[in-house]
């Protein structure tokens, strides 16, 4: 195990933060007004007491960029870790389906399959991560079937006060950066260098975000409003309709 310098951890994050923030533009570049419209429920926008096109585009795109940002920002903290630990233990970006870090430390294989927080996930999900887990141990030991494994699901941020899950732990917010790391403050000491460039790529992006506010609700009030207003029924029937010939039963 090496000691974590964290000018390398500084000079990592301010090379690469720019790398969150192209995709966060480059994804309302390309994103498509109709796109959006088939993923979204239209029954939440009407509950929701919207009226102008405005208001409705501005609601859409906003939970569409909530949820897209979490996804790009979840993907790049991952190679930070994965970084962080090939730094300290030596750890690689791991080719097991459902593992993303593998390394070993105090005579353990660690495989960690790496979320942004601890509610990632449904039922179905995290049963699907326990049986990725058990297929990697058995991957692994078909070559040393003395490895001693433990499979490890790290949230990168939040809080879970009992780890031990009984087939993985789990280990969140600075449990989960001292984990990978071996500091235990690490988990505050990323938070500066994250603000890198900050406001003027942020500048860039609310540029782009108002100018495709305007494009959006120009083509919403052409094709789903009648006289300034929403035509409901319409948008409902493009979100929700068949396109098979009815059944008859």
């Amino acid at each position: 195990m090496n000691q974590l310098d964290l000018n390398d951890v500084v000079r990592y994050v301010e090379q690469n933060i720019d790398t969150f923030h192209q995709k966060r533009i480059q994804s309302l570049d390309n994103l498509k007004l109709t796109k959006v419209l088939k993923r979204k429920n239209p029954y939440l926008f009407k509950a929701k007491h919207l009226f102008t096109p405005e208001q409705f585009v501005k609601s859409l795109v906003d939970a569409h960029i909530s949820s897209n940002e979490e996804t790009i920002f979840g993907d790049w903290l991952e190679q930070l870790a994965i970084f962080i630990n090939g730094k300290v233990h030596g750890g690689w970006k791991s080719g097991i389906t459902g593992i993303d870090l593998e390394f070993d430390a105090d005579g353990r294989r660690n495989i960690v399959a790496i979320k942004s927080g601890p509610n990632w996930g449904n039922s179905s999900q995290i049963a699907k991560m326990v049986s990725d887990f058990k297929a990697a141990q058995r991957t692994l030991r078909t070559s040393n079937s003395q490895l001693h494994i433990v499979a490890v699901n790290g949230c990168c941020y939040g809080k879970d006060d009992k780890p031990d899950k009984g087939d993985y732990f789990k280990f969140c917010g600075q449990r989960f950066w001292a984990f990978i790391s071996g500091s235990s403050e690490l988990y505050t000491d990323i938070i500066e260098p994250l603000g890198h460039k900050a406001r003027e790529r942020n500048d860039e992006f609310i540029e782009s975000y108002w100018a495709m506010i305007t494009r959006f609700a120009r083509e919403f009030e052409t094709d789903f409003c009648v006289d300034g207003k929403i035509d409901w029924v319409k948008l409902v029937r493009f979100n929700s309709q068949a396109t098979e010939p009815r059944i008859n039963r």
